[in-house]
């Protein structure tokens, strides 16, 4: 399986599923921090709420790499600059237009939408190349669909595109954006710790001036600081979900190809689905909400199947990005 061009292939492949663990744990971090929300603020709005679960991830991250690596990040350079600034626009503009979707669309059409950049990578690829990346990358794209589709209980009756689906797909071009910038080789010399504080200084003013103009009052950017759950989920949404996962994801993508990142990232449902199963009820005990844990059913065997299927195919004849 092992590349012998990418010694390091194999140990790549892990440190993003290992991402994708991270970010696996966000969801329900995220759902519970929504929660509580609520109960601090009920006058928000909810693209409000959606924004201040989003933003101190970003404040938290930028300060940590301050205080504890300061070394590292002195003399970036242009490149880490121009790459850092532009992943951080794609990230921010894809995870806005998602949390915004998901206002006007189900949580399954949105998690089925948004892994549409599993088949828009080699097809972008392909068009730029003038040929194709092969029926088994084009298998392994189906395959990733439909355990995607599985695992979310997407139901094709409850399709109809509007506002929510569109913004979906479109959020979905965005993180395709990121995967593709991010393995880009005019940047293959640039420092990942470098690169990524760039990307997370950029997200923040991003999601802090969304901040500053939805903001109802004071009370409500303040209001959340004065809860000790919310605080500390927030610190583990920053430390795990935001620093742990990018970290990797900008250190380990490069070392393979973009098409079969695309299809890695797929996993990222799998673990979220694992995690809704015990960490809910264990932050409904912390913080006093009302937050059920979900059950195991066989769409989580059976998607997770499937995908796990797609990527076990794919790493038995590693493709080049055509």
């Amino acid at each position: 399986m092992t590349d012998p061009q990418h010694p390091q292939r194999t140990q790549a492949i892990l440190m993003l599923v290992l991402a994708n663990l991270l970010w696996g744990v966000s969801f329900p971090i995220v759902k519970a921090l929504l929660l509580i929300h609520e109960q601090l603020i009920p006058q928000a709005s909810p693209w409000f709420s959606a924004l201040y679960t989003t933003a101190p991830r970003f404040l938290f991250a930028v300060g940590l790499m301050v205080i504890f690596r300061p070394r590292n990040l002195r003399g970036i350079t242009r490149g880490e600059l121009k790459q850092g600034v532009v992943l951080g626009l794609f990230t921010a503009t894809g995870m806005f237009l998602q949390n915004d979707a998901l206002q006007f669309t189900h949580a399954s059409t949105s998690a089925f939408l948004t892994q549409f950049y599993a088949i828009m990578i080699p097809l972008v690829l392909a068009i730029r190349a003038r040929r194709s990346p092969g029926g088994r990358v084009w298998v392994c794209c189906a395959l990733v669909l439909a355990g995607v589709a599985i695992l979310g209980q997407f139901n094709w009756r409850d399709l109809s595109f509007g506002r929510g689906e569109w913004e979906t797909l479109l959020c979905s071009v965005f993180f395709m954006g990121q995967i593709l910038w991010l393995g880009k080789k005019e940047f293959a010399g640039n420092d990942s710790e470098r690169l990524s504080f760039v990307m997370f200084a950029t997200e923040g003013i991003v999601f802090w001036t969304a901040v500053a103009a939805l903001a109802p009052d004071v009370h409500a950017v303040v209001a959340p600081w004065k809860s000790g759950p919310w605080v500390g989920l927030t610190v583990m949404l920053a430390v795990f979900c935001t620093l742990g996962a990018f970290l990797l994801m900008n250190k380990w993508q490069p070392k393979i190809t973009a098409t079969e990142a695309g299809l890695i990232y797929c996993v990222e449902p799998i673990f979220s689905a694992v995690m809704a199963l015990f960490l809910p009820a264990w932050f409904s005990a912390w913080a006093g909400i009302n937050y059920a844990n979900e059950t195991a059913t066989w769409t989580l065997l059976v998607g997770g199947g499937l995908i796990t299927l797609a990527n076990v195919v794919l790493q038995l004849k590693p493709p080049a990005d055509v």
